[in-house]
């Protein structure tokens, strides 16, 4: 049994006149400690699919199953880092990389520990009583990941987490977090607009089709770029054939259509 498992998964949006199917006929299989990506045109349904796989949506037909058991709701076993770090303003560094282990109840020192830990080797320990408005915008998608990881969930959903950031911020960030997830043997999922970033970072690349997303086409990246940081990926003589034969097939299977909603 893989790790995280999508069947049949079909997500549908009502309202008071029509619905708009986001994605359908999703089946897809995740193996632990696999980082995979999902690339396609806008509107297709790639962060309606990680809503899903987070419980924040419920499908509209179909199952995940995460490590065997069925996603109903929102677990502690999905950490979830954004676009957006969403940091609160009104508290220090230190207290919004905890504040998920307060909820849960998990305020002892050994509790604690891998948080600071994280901070640490992010290179942040020193701004742990600075407030989010004093980090720049680079240092807040770092806080933001080690609030996501000091919970230590099972899998990890990134959804466009760098696209907010300058290219040279976004080309380092690429590294720290790619390091990170491969330190902690993690399984993570990359939402993603740019096929260069889900060449350098992932494993495995998922095209979704035009809306209503379905699964197009899968690419395996070379297994000697798996293991090389995201900036060494781009300089590589492999990068560039892939990319090409990536963008091309999305090109392919871009029609122009945005599948506009149905009226009831």
């Amino acid at each position: 049994m893989a790790f995280l498992e999508l069947k049949q998964l079909e997500k549908t949006f009502f309202s008071y006149d029509s619905w708009t199917t986001a994605v359908e006929e999703i089946n897809l299989s995740i193996e632990e400690g696999e980082f995979v990506s999902i690339i396609g045109p806008s509107g297709c349904g790639k962060s309606t699919l990680l809503s899903l796989i987070s419980g924040l949506l419920h499908p509209s037909v179909g199952e995940i199953l995460l490590d065997g058991v069925s996603i109903k709701n929102p677990t502690p076993e999905t950490g979830y880092m954004l676009q957006q770090d969403y940091l609160f303003p009104w508290l220090s560094i230190k207290d919004n990389i905890t504040l998920g282990l307060t909820t849960m109840g998990k305020t002892e020192d050994k509790d604690m520990e891998l948080a600071y830990q994280l901070l640490d080797t992010l290179g942040l320990s020193d701004k742990e009583e600075h407030f989010p408005s004093q980090l720049s915008g680079g240092m807040r998608q770092r806080v933001a990941l080690v609030r996501m990881l000091s919970t230590d969930p099972k899998l990890l959903l990134l959804d466009e987490p760098f696209s907010a950031l300058d290219y040279q911020t976004k080309l380092k960030l690429e590294d720290l977090v790619f390091s990170t997830i491969k330190e902690h043997n993690k399984t993570a999922i990359l939402v993603t607009h740019d096929i260069g970033e889900a060449i350098a970072m992932t494993d495995r690349i998922i095209l979704l089709s035009e809306r209503p997303g379905r699964i197009k086409e899968q690419f395996i990246v070379p297994a000697n770029l798996q293991t090389m940081l995201p900036f060494d990926v781009r300089a590589n003589h492999e990068f560039n054939p892939l990319f090409q034969t990536i963008w091309k097939e999305m090109e392919s299977h871009e029609d122009g259509s945005q599948g506009d909603a149905t009226t009831i």
